[in-house]
């Protein structure tokens, strides 16, 4: 086991849950699942945070990113699951979701349809069921970290459990990744 794997172990564990990281223990315990949710006392709001709170690559972190489309019914919601080394391309997902114009929710409107803050909005557990689609970098990795429904809280599983639970379909939807400066383009 490896050191990370040890520090979060050894995390102090909270008698009870919040109530927003209840929401989603009890989202994956009806698909029966049970998930390990790691407290922590510094935030995780981003990838970056995340990963040195948990000790993985930045690609490891999922990314819950909610995405609407104006519809003559309202604001249509998409949850994008990214790795949070990958940026959403919105044109690649307008194309992918049949949707011309889509943007990236505020955070009024994302606490509002999913019932979390930005920072803390985990991949299931929502007010309501939220069309989800997952970048396919995740898979590269055994296991990933999603936010737990806080900005301090996390958990582990395997990208495989993450499609499942969130019924996601998996397709390329992060931008192009553009080199460093001054990197030479005939490599």
């Amino acid at each position: 086991m490896g050191a990370c794997e040890t520090d979060a172990i050894l995390a102090p564990a909270m008698a009870e849950h919040p109530f927003s990281t209840q929401r989603v223990l009890d989202a994956a315990e009806r698909k029966g699942f049970e998930l390990e949710v790691v407290f922590f006392d510094q935030s995780t709001h981003t990838a970056d945070d995340a990963a040195r709170a948990v000790g993985a690559e930045v690609g490891q972190i999922v990314k819950s990113l909610v995405f609407v489309s104006d519809d003559v019914d309202g604001l249509q919601p998409c949850l994008v699951l990214v790795s949070g080394a990958n940026t959403v391309d919105l044109a690649l997902l307008g194309a992918v979701l049949t949707v011309p114009r889509i943007r990236r929710a505020t955070a009024d409107e994302a606490r509002e349809l999913t019932g979390f803050s930005i920072g803390g909005i985990p991949p299931f557990g929502h007010r309501q069921q939220i069309r989800t689609v997952m970048d396919p970098d995740l898979t590269r990795y055994d296991r990933v970290w999603a936010a737990a429904g806080t900005s301090n809280a996390v958990f582990p599983l395997a990208p495989n459990t993450l499609r499942i639970l969130t019924g996601a379909v998996v397709t390329p939807i992060a931008a192009a990744r553009r080199p460093p400066v001054g990197a030479s383009s005939n490599a």
